[in-house]
């Protein structure tokens, strides 16, 4: 257990490691893709392992080298694989691999932690099933271990339901371009998480795959086609810095993440506005973004789109005047722990009242005071609430360790924030 010291904040420069969410999608593509490719500021991270391990599996070669990643692709091709493919409680990469998996050779087993068996998946079996692909769910429930048989795929046209993840919809995505036929992909509802789309479809672009699509409802690539090998940047990770402009925002310091552009396709990049709405001043700089806080209100705040910035801005409303409604977030529930009960059951502990009410999260601002802060062995329940110990005393973190998720460096980080 770790305690937070309000302590002395200075005005700060941080940096955050690369996106795991580029950081997947990029590694991914480029096993597929034709020849040696080399990826910088890769995130090195629980998740991230899982990822490569998983790769290794399916016959990829990895080298890791000091400034980076080289990863040899195989033009599609990948081995079988006689034990099942461990990913602990990853879910962006069991939804990528299961997908990923339907190129390979014979029988594929996807499974994970007791949590990764209690998140659904079958809106993207069934997916792939309309494209002739063996995948089902083991303990037919929806949710893994998962059980794909590889093949050439003929693909043709899908029909997803993305109104629990957008990562279905990327996993096809990524896919695509070797399918026998092409893909056409109809998205039947939803999506939520929209900037995430659009990051796999920037990646597909920057590997020399072109997408035509209809917005957010129809999405169109051509078969036959191979990812270009080449030299990739990871930007450093948008739901990273928003625990650390919340920390300017919440004691009234600018705290500035280096390397960050509001031009960035990630979409929790956007959480400088909501900050901006509800009274911080946001700087927008040649060499990152800044926040520093002031007097807060509460904002009525749509976040469909920014999910795994929620518990961070649920945090922020607590000091807030005044009432928040965070909208679209039922998602949350399917996250690596129940975020929505999460979120809920710590600010109440915290003297913050916090209500779920259909699709929402409404928040009452307050004074809240110190708790011991359980984290659900969630990443981001502890890296939010740690934000909340610089302003109140008392608040003590649990299992502190469950940042290797996602961001290993996290404590090194957070003590920069403070005066020495």
């Amino acid at each position: 257990m770790l305690k937070i010291n309000p302590g002395n904040i200075r005005n700060a420069t941080v940096s955050v490691p690369g996106s795991k969410s580029y950081t997947h999608r990029t590694l991914i593509t480029a096993a597929l893709s034709d020849g040696r490719c080399r990826i910088h500021n890769w995130l090195d991270s629980e998740d991230i392992r899982y990822t490569l391990d998983s790769l290794f599996q399916f016959g990829a070669t990895i080298e890791k080298q000091p400034d980076g990643l080289v990863v040899h692709g195989r033009s599609g091709d990948m081995d079988p694989c006689d034990s099942p493919i461990y990913i602990g409680n990853s879910g962006t990469s069991m939804r990528l691999l299961t997908s990923y998996a339907a190129l390979g050779k014979g029988r594929y087993v996807l499974t994970g932690s007791d949590r990764m068996h209690e998140r659904p998946i079958q809106h993207l079996l069934d997916a792939l099933q309309e494209m002739g692909v063996h995948a089902v769910s083991l303990n037919n429930d929806g949710c893994p271990p998962v059980e794909v048989m590889g093949a050439r795929v003929a693909g043709g046209e899908a029909y997803i339901n993305c109104s629990i993840s957008s990562q279905f919809l990327s996993g096809l995505l990524l896919i695509a371009p070797y399918t026998e036929k092409g893909l056409k992909i109809h998205v039947t509802h939803g999506p939520v998480s929209k900037p995430y789309i659009d990051m796999t479809v920037d990646i597909m672009s920057q590997f020399g795959v072109e997408v035509v699509r209809d917005g957010y409802d129809y999405f169109e690539i051509a078969g036959g086609q191979c990812y270009r090998s080449g030299s990739y940047i990871i930007e450093p990770d948008a739901s990273q810095a928003g625990y650390f402009w919340a920390a300017g925002a919440i004691t009234g310091h600018s705290v500035k993440v280096s390397g960050i552009s509001k031009s960035s396709t990630q979409g929790d990049v956007r959480f400088v506005e909501v900050l901006e709405s509800m009274g911080c001043r946001v700087t927008l700089e040649p060499d990152g973004i800044s926040v520093a806080g002031a007097k807060l209100s509460g904002i009525d705040v749509d976040m469909g789109d920014m999910p795994d910035i929620v518990p961070t801005l649920a945090v922020v409303a607590s000091f807030a005047d005044g009432v928040t409604r965070i909208r679209n977030v039922s998602h949350l529930k399917v996250k690596e722990s129940d975020r929505l009960f999460a979120v809920i059951n710590e600010l109440t502990k915290m003297g913050i009242s916090a209500r779920s009410e259909k699709d929402d999260l409404v928040i009452t601002g307050g004074v809240p005071h110190g708790a011991v802060i359980d984290t659900y062995d969630d990443h981001r329940m502890a890296m939010s609430f740690a934000v909340a110990g610089l302003r109140v005393p008392g608040v003590e973190i649990k299992n502190e360790s469950c940042v290797e998720k996602s961001f290993p460096d996290f404590w090194k980080v957070f003590e920069g924030l403070y005066e020495r």
